[in-house]
């Protein structure tokens, strides 16, 4: 199995402009006529996809860029989370909730300039370890 990670972007310059400088990654190269452009450096593909405002994503619904909230967001794990937020914010990116420390990692909350959430994080101890729990027990699994 590969990951790749795609993010709609009304504009593909700007999108470039602040993944490549907000996370260290490098543009690669542009596909599909120029409408996509893949960013490599990180540890999956980012493929950002020029998607104009009110273009439908599926049936229903039209993209919307203002903050927006979705069940599915990237947490980025960094080894110095205080020089990751600043070259966030100097990138373009919002800071919605100061450094907070838990058990597993600190972390904080951002905005890129196109509404998409997501959270820098450094990993505390064993990071996830230190909150392992048992499973209960599905029939599924």
């Amino acid at each position: 199995m590969n990951l790749l990670l795609n993010i709609d972007v009304p504009d593909l310059e700007a999108g470039i402009a602040f993944y490549t400088q907000a996370f260290g990654v490098h543009l690669k190269r542009y596909l599909f006529d120029g409408q996509v452009a893949e960013l490599l450096g990180g540890p999956v593909p980012i493929y950002l996809l020029a998607n104009p405002t009110g273009s439908p994503p599926c049936k229903g619904a039209a993209r919307q860029y203002q903050r927006h909230w979705t069940p599915v967001h990237v947490d980025i794990v960094v080894d110095d989370l205080a020089a990751a937020c600043e070259r966030a914010i100097a990138a373009g990116a919002k800071n919605e909730t100061p450094i907070r420390h838990e058990a597993w990692c600190s972390i904080a909350t951002f905005a890129d300039p196109f509404g998409h959430g997501f959270c820098l994080m450094q990993w505390n101890g064993d990071g996830y370890a230190e909150v392992e729990s048992t499973a209960p027990s599905h029939s599924a699994l």
